[in-house]
């Protein structure tokens, strides 16, 4: 899949700051899911589970060039809003919300809301990711 926003190196993620990035499409998740995420997790609510689809959905979302390497540093806050559930239907959003100096190169913060299409938002997440050069 092609992501809906290429970023061609700083001075583009700089310039997109405050821009929403896209949308994915919206992706099925099946009772197997579940129980797999279950196990490996002990969550049988799989109330993270949506967290980590961010992991899937963001790609799809965005792609950032002209870096030697691009790091996913973490999360500065979650939210959870909502359970899911077998056959929901999720999809998620990104907005780059900040831009910030670090050694060697840039911090981004992006706003993922991940949304079930019966229940509205399941998770808010601001992840931050390092953009560095060579």
């Amino acid at each position: 899949m092609t992501p809906r926003t290429v970023l061609e190196g700083e001075a583009d993620v700089r310039a997109a700051v405050g821009t929403d990035l896209g949308t994915t499409d919206w992706y099925t998740v099946t009772a197997g899911q579940l129980a797999a995420f279950a196990e490996a997790t002990g969550d049988p609510d799989a109330t993270y589970l949506s967290v980590s689809l961010s992991n899937m959905f963001l790609p799809q979302i965005v792609e950032v060039h002209g870096f030697a390497m691009g790091v996913n540093y973490g999360t500065e806050a979650v939210v959870l809003a909502s359970v899911v559930k077998a056959d929901d239907r999720l999809r998620a959003n990104a907005k780059l919300t900040d831009v910030t100096d670090v050694r060697g190169g840039i911090q981004t913060r992006m706003t993922i809301v991940v949304e079930s299409e019966a229940a509205g938002p399941t998770c808010t997440i601001e992840s931050l990711s390092r953009w560095l050069h060579g």
